[in-house]
């Protein structure tokens, strides 16, 4: 009912970019609120960056002015992006979109979940 796809992660230079993407197929009329986490070997998930469906944003504090999430919202698909500049080693992780649908007009069966894609891998290396 609701599929999350990410894609665009890699293998990159200290202080290079990356633009990761998160396509999700869902229920028409839910509004979907969107983040990203990543999980390091031997670490927990832990937030990116998130976007509500009217488009405020939110970092995490070990990634703000280097990310920025942005999404575009078509009529059968939301995109979800997150655009990685001047990458540190220890950002290396796989990252995650996770959404978690709401509104009004939401079906129960799928607004009670949370939702998560399969992972991106993004590796910096020093």
């Amino acid at each position: 009912q609701v599929q999350l796809v990410e894609s665009g992660g890699g293998s990159v230079q200290a202080g290079g970019s990356l633009r990761l993407s998160c396509v999700l197929s869902g229920y028409a009329l839910c509004n979907y609120d969107m983040t990203w986490y990543r999980q390091a070997p031997g670490k927990d998930r832990e937030f990116v960056s998130g976007i509500n469906a009217d488009g405020s944003t939110e970092y995490a504090d070990s990634v703000k002015g280097r990310f920025t999430i942005s999404r575009d919202n078509g009529k059968a698909t939301n995109t979800l992006y997150l655009q990685m500049n001047s990458l540190k080693p220890e950002d290396t992780a796989m990252y995650y979109c996770k959404t978690k649908p709401t509104g009004a007009r939401c079906p129960s069966s799928i607004a009670q979940w949370t939702y998560w894609g399969q992972g991106t891998q993004v590796t910096v290396s020093s």
